[in-house]
């Protein structure tokens, strides 16, 4: 169970460090007052849940982890060719939909494969996906 519950965490704490890396990328280039609080709050938010996994993880004597380097990469390649090209609410709100996806995905994934986390970390990680899902949803008007 420990085992599990410190590798769920872990990714939780890695997909939080992406999504604030994400939203700070393309703040700076977000045009409508609307997206830009939506984004600001999401990231408000998971600060909330990034403190939260790093208090777990201290709980457990374990520390938090850097994201995946090939997905942080990756993740950050695409947020920087979108903001260079267009500098559109429109193209963010897609990139940022896209990420979104993948978090949620990426979550369900973990949720499944550390079945014997604990229900704490559970719990962040299906706080994690609600925030993903609300963002998704409070994007859909910019695309």
């Amino acid at each position: 169970m420990r085992e599990d519950t410190i590798k769920l965490l872990k990714e939780c704490n890695s997909g939080i460090k992406m999504g604030v890396s994400s939203i700070d990328n393309v703040l700076p280039y977000v045009k409508n007052p609307q997206l830009k609080s939506a984004l600001n709050v999401c990231k408000d938010k998971h600060a909330i849940l990034g403190n939260k996994t790093h208090r777990a993880l201290a709980s457990n004597n374990e520390s938090t982890s850097a994201p995946h380097a090939v997905a942080k990469v990756m993740a950050d390649i695409k947020v920087r060719a979108v903001v260079a090209t267009t500098r559109s609410d429109y193209k963010i709100a897609d990139v940022m939909t896209d990420g979104c996806n993948m978090g949620i995905k990426s979550l369900y994934k973990y949720l499944n494969k550390y079945k014997d986390a604990d229900d704490e970390s559970k719990g962040i990680a299906s706080d994690i996906i609600s925030l993903e899902q609300e963002l998704r949803t409070d994007l859909r008007k910019y695309l």
